[in-house]
């Protein structure tokens, strides 16, 4: 089913101005069909190419009260309206004038009222408001007394081109309803009616006196909101926080009749407990941030006393084993300094491939010029994927820098050796990729070097190397996903090195570029 943008856009002539006018007016017809506890239908000429007899209109949206029975029970969006289904709906179209009286909306049910009204865009009349409702029942109270006026004064506005404003936002789910609450306002500020809902509103801001008649500065209560709606036509949105432990969100409209402004229609919606569950989630995200940073701390304090701890040691293999537990604690604190400045159960891991790279730089003493690359991305993975990948990825990078490109021992001249002098000419920079893809199904790692490659009698599933062991079981058993280690001629002939290929169901991950 096309949205309404869509079928305006493809249906209709109208042009970018007043589309967008419309777009506005979907965007905040809500408060309209609860005014008028009716069923709300835009309609606007069908693009003259596609007229097969008189006007006809297409639907584009399809508004039902939230506080009261719909009449109309079926999907109308997308149909075309001409002149055998709402005549007064084209009438209300070619004469810019209001029409009220009946249509049968199915056969076998009984006639509903409609009321047309035209609306107009920089004067023109781009559309028509139909207002459906059931017949004359129950005589209405005073709230619906008020509220259907109030819906007639914005229809006044809608023939005028002042409804929607240009500045009108589409309403959020935040953003307060009919039902929250209704304080209408004459425009000198002086309250002329307030529901039930706004008086309970009202009551929780402390506030228990008469109110009708009165301003609510009056009664102890900025309403900064109200004064700047009424002075600039324009409709405004304000928080009051009446006391710490309440807090009441406005929407003020301003009612305009021939360019002046008549009143003001505010919209009132007791937010005091999405506020405190608002502060409940902020004072847990510090808590959650404060955790990971102290887990951060605690690392690089174990990574210190590692550190330490093999400096002290004569070389060898306790040394270097020391090293590599300093540097896998290392990578795993670099997860949890990411998570301490934003927590989420999501985990931008190109930050930590760019804080490994710049781990592995620092730790390369090598006299060989090493050159470190990165292409493509993985975007957003889960915590509990990062952490042991990163780990991975560490260890990948270490052993490319230490076993592919390994020093010359004494007296050997190299192949670049210059004839005749025996001095070695220093040899060409060696080159670590690495290379991340994340196509919304898989994420593939890989880790390519230019250096010697791997013995032709390499066993990747049987080396009994360490580091080797701990990355089979971490993307195997943790990971549930699949490694390959392999020199490069098996992929690409004519090309020296080293190619490992890792790939991981995305799970939850969200692919790049969505």
């Amino acid at each position: 089913m096309a949205t309404p943008a869509e079928l305006a856009f493809e249906r209709t002539n109208l042009d970018e101005v007043q589309l967008a006018h419309l777009q506005r007016l979907l965007g905040t017809w809500g408060i309209l069909a609860d005014l008028s506890f009716s069923d709300l239908v835009l309609m606007a000429p069908v693009a003259a190419e596609e007229q097969h007899d008189a006007t006809e209109l297409v639907i584009l949206g399809q508004m039902r009260p939230s506080n009261s029975a719909t009449v109309v029970q079926h999907d109308l969006v997308g149909q075309t309206a001409g002149v055998a289904d709402y005549p007064l709906a084209v009438e209300t179209f070619h004469s810019g004038e209001v029409t009220r009286g009946e249509v049968v909306l199915d056969s076998g049910e009984g006639p509903v009222r409609l009321h047309c009204i035209p609306v107009r865009c920089e004067g023109t009349t781009v559309a028509v408001l139909a207002r459906l409702s059931a017949g004359v029942g129950r005589r209405p109270g005073h709230l619906e007394r008020t509220y259907r006026d109030v819906f007639n004064r914005v229809a006044v506005m809608l023939s005028e081109s002042t409804f929607p404003f240009p500045s009108e936002e589409v309403a959020t789910e935040e953003a307060p309803r009919v039902g929250d609450g209704v304080v209408l306002v004459d425009e000198e500020g002086r309250v002329r009616y307030a529901s039930p809902n706004a008086t309970n509103a009202l009551h929780r801001m402390g506030m228990y006196s008469q109110i009708e008649g009165r301003r609510l500065t009056d009664l102890g209560i900025e309403e900064s909101a109200i004064e700047w709606a009424l002075a600039s036509a324009l409709p405004v949105v304000e928080e009051v926080e009446r006391r710490p432990d309440v807090t009441v969100l406005l929407h003020c409209i301003p009612l305009i009749e021939h360019d002046l402004v008549t009143g003001c229609l505010v919209l009132m919606r007791d937010v005091t407990d999405v506020r405190r569950l608002d502060r409940l989630l902020l004072s847990k995200d510090a808590a959650i941030r404060e955790v990971h940073h102290r887990v951060k701390n605690n690392l690089q304090t174990i990574s210190a006393l590692l550190r330490l701890q093999a400096r002290r040691l004569p070389p060898g293999g306790g040394r270097v084993a020391l090293f590599e537990a300093e540097r896998r604690v290392r990578s795993i604190a670099i997860v949890h300094e990411i998570l301490s400045r934003e927590p989420s159960d999501q985990v931008p891991f190109d930050e930590i491939v760019a804080s490994l790279i710049r781990m592995a730089k620092d730790s390369v003493v090598s006299s060989r010029e090493l050159v470190f690359e990165v292409t493509g991305a993985l975007g957003e993975v889960p915590a509990d994927v990062a952490t042991p990948l990163a780990v991975v990825l560490a260890e990948l990078v270490q052993n490319a820098i230490e076993h592919a490109f390994p020093e010359p021992e004494d007296g050997d001249s190299g192949p670049g050796a210059a004839a005749g002098d025996g001095a070695a000419e220093e040899p060409p920079p060696g080159h670590i990729r690495v290379h991340l893809l994340n196509d919304g199904t898989t994420l593939r790692l890989e880790v390519i070097d230019d250096g010697l490659g791997l013995p032709d009698t390499f066993d990747f599933n049987a080396s009994q190397s360490l580091g080797l062991s701990i990355v089979r079981d971490l993307i195997r058993s943790q990971l549930g996903g699949t490694i390959t280690m392999r020199n490069r001629r098996d992929v690409h002939p004519g090309q020296g090195g080293t190619m490992v290929t890792i790939e991981l169901p995305t799970q939850d991950v969200q692919p790049i570029g969505e």
